[in-house]
């Protein structure tokens, strides 16, 4: 820590997407003095980072936005599904509306921390990534806002050293751009940002060979563009979208039906199971029947319904099984599900290979090529590595922040994720999370928790001033009846059948365990007003 010392503060906020910006316009309307330290050139958070071809998010545009008036009054989206560019130009208007980058250290990387058991302050050293110049920074309170997807999980892929061409990480594409144009491209992985950069690729490459583990159950997105007059009409709707995400499991506009599906007489079942594939999007996802994240015949059902209507688009026979097989390799939706727009017609382009590797595997990359177990060599100009996150917790184990123990959250999450409410860890005092391990994290809509959890955060951060306490901590057995919660509603599911990012089974050595909570928003949000009334005693220790 022998650095310069830049400032000192009541509150930072590390990340610069939804929930650090929302962090930083309330506390700061609330007097305290707060900065944002962002490693990006810009706000968005993932929306900065993720540049690749295709990148665009999966939520409808009405949501997936601040739900303050004065922000969403004069700004109009171009297409119901936006693409990166437009989220990116979305955060500049906020930015501008809000006069928020005066208070954001960009291109700033937070290195270390430290807590002084005297003060209550953390001293937290921090890199400038342009002149990498490093500094310290004393303050109260850390709002961790590192997002779902803050730690690219580079795949352990024998001498991919060697490859002599290009090769990006989708999460860390570079954010000039980059031309696959009449290239040989490979791309590995088929998760979300897999499926939409094969759905570019293949309209341009001169050859693109897709390396898929296991087949993507994805969904029509079914978007559509939107001019002034459909901007006007979805903007009557707004305050009652924006009123009942906190009503909801996953903080949309909409949520899951009351029916069973084995409940429904097949004609009807097939009406619904219709009606939500016309609305597009993850409405027969998360706006379908729950049941069929709990009972695997219910589970079978949706399963054979998404197959079929998939079949449709295979035009290559060959791809069949591959794509959408006859039985699930895992139930339908304990995935992360994708949403895709020309997805599986891109697959059957003449000028792509698709390359089976759960029976095939990548044996070793050369100087030009990925060779494959079969002794085949794919040849390839660059390499795309759709390989996903450390996610949830990797953006945490990646900083040197030592609690009181001597321990940093790679050491004290070796075991698995370790939260009070899914706010605070034992031994890290003054540290708080929004969309943190163990809240509903990936399971909710970004903007909606930013806004929804954060103001719980805010309030917990006023508790404590307004009663003049300077220290809070995670109790040892909140944290645990934490864990223990989130651990039998999730024995309750379908999602340990799946080895997904959900559980952090993508991820070698790390836990197998359901990384965030399984309960739902509504549920959620009611636990913390309890929380709350309650002065938090229970959750946390308060000096």
């Amino acid at each position: 820590m022998n650095t310069t010392l830049l400032e000192e503060l009541d509150v930072l906020v590390i990340g610069g997407g939804f929930s650090g910006v929302y962090q930083l316009d309330r506390l700061r309307t609330l007097g305290y003095n707060v900065k944002i330290y962002e490693a990006g050139t810009g706000l968005g958070g993932v929306w900065h980072w993720n540049s690749y071809p295709g990148a665009r998010v999966d939520t409808w545009a009405p949501v997936y936005q601040f739900s303050r008036e004065e922000l969403w009054r004069d700004w109009n989206w171009s297409e119901m599904y936006p693409g990166r560019d437009e989220l990116v130009r979305y955060f500049e208007y906020v930015d501008d509306k809000l006069d928020l980058s005066k208070d954001v250290r960009y291109e700033t990387r937070v290195l270390a921390g430290r807590f002084d058991e005297e003060t209550h302050r953390w001293t937290l050293v921090s890199r400038n990534e342009r002149t990498g110049e490093e500094f310290t920074t004393q303050a109260q309170f850390v709002i961790m806002c590192l997002g779902a997807g803050s730690k690219p999980l580079f795949p352990n892929i024998p001498d991919l050293e060697k490859f002599g061409g290009d090769c990006f990480h989708t999460a860390r594409w570079p954010l000039e751009g980059y031309d696959l144009a009449g290239k040989r491209v490979a791309v590995i992985g088929t998760g979300a940002s897999g499926v939409q950069v094969i759905q570019e690729a293949s309209k341009v490459a001169d050859h693109l060979t897709v390396f898929q583990r296991t087949p993507n159950t994805a969904l029509p997105m079914n978007q559509r563009a939107l001019g002034e007059a459909d901007n006007a009409e979805m903007k009557k709707t707004y305050p009652e979208r924006f009123a009942n995400r906190k009503n909801t499991w996953a903080g949309f506009d909409y949520d899951f039906l009351k029916e069973n599906i084995q409940d429904l007489t097949e004609e009807r079942r097939n009406e619904i199971l219709e009606e939500l594939w016309t609305n597009g999007g993850l409405q027969p996802w998360l706006g379908g029947f729950l049941n069929v994240l709990f009972d695997k015949d219910d589970n079978d059902i949706l399963y054979a319904f998404w197959r079929d209507k998939t079949r449709q688009r295979i035009t290559r026979p060959e791809l069949v099984e591959l794509l959408a097989p006859t039985e699930p390799i895992h139930p339908w939706g304990v995935k992360r599900v994708s949403l895709e727009q020309n997805y599986f017609e891109s697959l059957c382009r003449d000028n792509v290979e698709l390359v089976d590797t759960s029976a095939n595997p990548i044996r070793e990359v050369a100087s030009d090529a990925i060779i494959t177990a079969d002794g085949i060599r794919h040849e390839v100009d660059v390499i795309v590595l759709a390989t996903g996150f450390d996610s949830v917790t990797g953006g945490l184990t990646a900083i040197d922040i030592r609690g009181t123990g001597n321990e940093t959250f790679e050491e004290v999450f070796r075991g698995g994720s370790r939260t009070a409410l899914g706010k605070a860890t034992v031994g890290f005092p003054n540290l708080l999370y929004v969309y943190g391990p163990q809240s509903p994290n990936a399971f909710c809509n970004g903007p909606t928790c930013a806004e929804l959890e954060g103001e719980h955060l805010i309030q917990i951060v006023e508790h404590m001033r307004n009663n003049g306490y300077t220290r809070i901590e995670a109790k040892p057995e909140a944290q645990q009846y934490w864990g223990a919660h989130s651990a039998e509603l999730t024995s309750a599911t379908l999602f340990p059948l799946a080895k997904s990012w959900y559980m952090g089974a993508n991820v070698p050595g790390k836990t197998v365990e359901m990384l965030m909570y399984p309960g739902g928003l509504s549920v959620y949000l009611e636990i913390l007003e309890k929380a709350a009334a309650g002065g938090y005693q229970e959750q946390f220790e308060l000096v």
